[in-house]
């Protein structure tokens, strides 16, 4: 697993041995960033069941202003910090370790308002809804933020979804990738 592209090119991120972590593939994560964009740059950037890190370390190298990890696992939480710590990104990032399923609470405390969000949850565990109803009862995202859903086919997302609009669902492999506009 390695950065593709921005300051940090070419580097490879640690990689997370057992099976608690899905990564997202490099041929998938450079598809989200390519639609992604313009978007990216000067972004504040909330990457929840980050695992690695891949994504929000991406957003980073290709100019995001700051990022806000989220995991639950104790050994993604490690590794989040042993990656960030390789990039030289710890001024420019936050590793909360939280459970998402519970709430997202812990986003009130930062104050921050998010205008990417990346979301990788458990595949065929319906917690991709759950993440997204706490995501919008936190109260932390911009008007119009940018959201990017990672999720299996067999978790396709009830739309209308209130309060955010599919803009785009791509398929790689036995994934989806949805992405959403918090409409508020």
């Amino acid at each position: 697993m390695r950065i593709i592209s921005g300051t940090l090119r070419g580097k490879k991120l640690h990689p997370f041995h057992g099976k608690g972590i899905r990564p997202t593939s490099d041929r998938t994560r450079e598809a989200i960033f390519n639609i992604l964009s313009d978007r990216v740059r000067g972004a504040v950037v909330l990457d929840l069941f980050a695992g690695s890190g891949a994504l929000g370390i991406e957003a980073l190298s290709r100019g995001a202003d700051m990022a806000t990890f989220i995991d639950v696992a104790p050994a993604a939480v490690l590794l989040l910090e042993k990656n960030l710590r390789s990039c030289c990104l710890e001024e420019r990032a936050r590793v909360i370790p939280w459970d998402i399923e519970r709430n997202l609470n812990c986003l009130q405390a930062h104050g921050l308002q998010y205008h990417l969000i990346f979301l990788d949850p458990p595949y065929h565990r319906g917690m991709a809804l759950t993440a997204l109803t706490h995501l919008k009862k936190s109260q932390a995202m911009t008007p119009g933020a940018c959201l990017v859903l990672e999720h299996g086919e067999a978790d396709e997302l009830p739309m209308p979804l209130a309060d955010f609009e599919l803009l785009d669902q791509r398929k790689y492999g036995k994934t989806l990738v949805s992405f959403l506009s918090y409409m508020v």
